[in-house]
């Protein structure tokens, strides 16, 4: 009986070890990789587990990173550039008349204008119509221009009485009648006779005019200069040649206006009757400032930048009474 065991045991013995080898190698394989959880901010603390929330804008990756970034100091906006201020416009106006060197001091003048930025030329003829030169002229001069007439009356002609006053305070209703029905855009006035030179840092200097500002004027008065005379940046007196006693001895081409002055009084024009000669300039300033209001440019009035130069007289005596020439120029 012992030795039939014995004999099967020995059979099945060798099944056996194999199903133990076969076992013992299943049980050594490596373990399925775990799939790594996202990082939530309700993870475990203190190695206790909290259930994750599926499905939020805050389950993707990376959200943890941006939130911790979001809770520290975050950089400044840059500040926007501000938009610069409008250039305040210059209005130049130029009374003009007939006579031979009229075109050529214009060319003179508008070859100036033309180097100024935000300029708009009035130009007044002393005529009871527009002429064909001047409007050719204007035509041709590519500059922003407003072309006036008006005549002056024949009583008013007489040797040493004011020239242009028509002209100018023709200028002066056009400005207002133009911004009566609109808000004023930042500009200045200044009167520009067609016989004097300019410099273009004279319109820079006139640009920033507040209420009046004065400058020195060359070749006039009987003078190298005539200036106001300015301490501790205020004017306190004037050089001049001819009535220092006057409120604002001081040239036409010596100031410049801000144009809301000019329409914050509809009333300031240059006068006529009760004026007396050489006065235009004082009686028209004090419808408008004082002296003390007055706004010293060109280094505190101690540089020229405009000249009274005048053209000389043109000399004619040669000219025929009537037109022989078979072409017909204008000059």
């Amino acid at each position: 009986m012992k030795s039939v065991l014995f004999s099967r045991f020995f059979i099945l013995l060798p099944w056996i070890l194999i199903v133990i080898l076969m076992l013992d190698v299943d049980t050594r394989r490596p373990a399925a990789p775990l799939t790594p959880r996202p990082y939530s901010r309700y993870a475990a603390r203190g190695g206790t587990r909290l259930p994750l929330r599926r499905g939020g804008p805050e389950s993707g990756p990376g959200r943890g990173a941006e939130k911790r970034n979001q809770s520290g100091p975050q950089p400044q906006p840059k500040p926007q550039p501000q938009p610069e201020p409008p250039l305040p416009t210059i209005y130049a106006i130029t009374p003009t008349y007939s006579r031979p060197v009229q075109k050529a001091e214009l060319t003179r003048l508008a070859n100036t204008f033309r180097q100024v930025a935000q300029l708009h030329w009035i130009l007044v003829e002393d005529a009871a119509a527009r002429s064909e030169l001047v409007s050719r002229f204007l035509a041709r001069a590519g500059l922003p221009s407003t072309h006036l007439h008006v005549p002056t009356p024949r009583r008013y002609k007489r040797p040493g009485l004011p020239r242009a006053t028509e002209q100018r305070n023709a200028g002066l209703a056009w400005l207002r009648q133009r911004h009566q029905h609109q808000r004023a855009q930042p500009g200045v006035l200044f009167f520009a006779d067609d016989d004097n030179t300019y410099s273009l840092e004279l319109f820079e200097e006139m640009r920033t005019t507040r209420k009046v500002s004065v400058w020195p004027v060359g070749l006039v008065g009987g003078r190298r200069y005539e200036r106001p005379l300015v301490e501790d940046g205020r004017v306190v007196g004037w050089y001049t040649g001819w009535r220092a006693d006057r409120p604002f001895a001081i040239d036409m081409a010596g100031f410049a206006v801000s144009l809301q002055v000019i329409l914050s009084n509809p009333k300031a024009v240059f006068k006529r009757h009760g004026s007396q000669p050489g006065m235009q300039e004082s009686d028209f300033l004090k419808q408008i400032t004082t002296v003390e209001e007055l706004e010293p440019k060109a280094n505190n009035c101690t540089k020229v930048l405009v000249w009274h130069t005048r053209t000389e007289k043109a000399n004619l005596a040669n000219e025929p009474k009537y037109h022989l020439d078979t072409v017909k120029i204008e000059v």
